[in-house]
């Protein structure tokens, strides 16, 4: 089942070149910009997570046995629906704090709205969905920043706690634990769909809207140390830069990952976004792919929003999807 449009008649995502976490600069660009930043320069022993190994939020320790999170994150519109896309870019910019075993405390709005061109009116139902996913997350919002910008964007820079001898890291990843992921692949594809008709998949809303507190949570009872979220550089990308980190093998079950309805035929009719062409490319030459076809490698690539978690470690109500071994060969390898 599929709507058309939102309900103002005003397509946002007719506004963007891209969309959501699929317009972030592609991986290896990103590498090259940040390398060598701030090597030497932190006060030692407080910055517990950095720029190091690409974790998902910077994490400081600070007096009394906590440590502050701090992570930002914005995008274009992914959704026509003003509301919607408000809810999918809070839930993504909280979803940072989750990744790394924090709770979210307090949010500042970040926002790009090009004034002379869509209605304030429709700031405003953004500005809402991101206040409302945000007070379900039990975190305050405080203001923010807005900018006269050509190209509407929006998303949170969010600052949480955290116990800073129980943080969930990239690199923390041991061979002979299983890999977990807490929301299923796709949604790149349904986006990329919904850009090109005006087609609404309430699917892949509800998937990004979708806290990822209660796996992390989960993660850290389970006794996890490692894990990151799926966004923008997409599932084989994002667990190829883990198993690196932590000097392993991740082996994936590619029966195993579980993909939103549609999302096959939406790729299929030729939905695939260029970010989800480049995290392929980046990839590829750290992955041993098998016999595993290009089609099933570009939704293994899919660009994502507000995705899962990738937990190492088993977690309730997420299906394992592979498992870390001793590093023998290519860091990614599929099965």
């Amino acid at each position: 089942m599929t709507e058309t449009t939102a309900p103002t008649g005003i397509r946002l995502t007719q506004y963007a070149h891209g969309g959501g976490c699929a317009c972030k600069i592609p991986p290896g660009e990103l590498e090259i910009m940040v390398s060598g930043l701030l090597i030497g320069s932190e006060p030692p022993g407080d910055l517990l997570i950095g720029l190091d190994d690409g974790d998902d939020a910077a994490v400081v320790r600070i007096e009394g046995g906590r440590a502050v999170v701090a992570t930002a994150d914005f995008f274009t519109p992914v959704v026509d629906d003003p509301y919607d896309w408000g809810r999918i870019a809070a839930a993504n910019a909280l979803s940072d704090v989750y990744a790394v075993g924090g709770e979210p405390l307090v949010a500042v709005n970040l926002l790009g709205w090009p004034r002379d061109t869509l209605p304030l009116e429709l700031a405003r139902e953004v500005l809402r969905g991101g206040l409302d996913v945000a007070l379900k997350a039990g975190c305050h919002v405080a203001g923010g920043h807005s900018v006269d910008d050509p190209e509407p964007k929006y998303g949170m820079a969010v600052t949480g706690l955290a116990d800073p001898g129980r943080l969930l890291r990239i690199d923390g990843g041991r061979a002979g634990l299983p890999i977990s992921l807490s929301k299923p692949l796709g949604v790149g594809v349904l986006n990329s769909r919904h850009k090109a008709t005006g087609e609404v998949f309430p699917q892949a809303v509800a998937a990004m809207t979708t806290l990822n507190a209660d796996a992390s949570r989960a993660a850290l009872a389970a006794g996890a140390r490692c894990a990151t979220d799926v966004t923008g550089f997409g599932l084989l990308a994002h667990l190829y830069k883990l198993a690196r980190a932590s000097g392993v093998t991740a082996v994936v079950d590619v029966a195993a990952v579980p993909y939103l309805e549609g999302a096959r035929e939406a790729l299929r009719d030729g939905y695939v976004s260029g970010g989800t062409r480049r995290n392929l490319a980046w990839v590829e030459p750290h992955l041993d792919a098998g016999r595993v076809g290009g089609d099933e490698l570009l939704l293994l690539a899919d660009a994502q929003t507000s995705g899962g978690l990738l937990v190492v470690g088993e977690i309730p109500g997420a299906p394992v999807i592979g498992e870390l071994v001793p590093r023998e060969g290519a860091p990614l390898r599929l099965r």
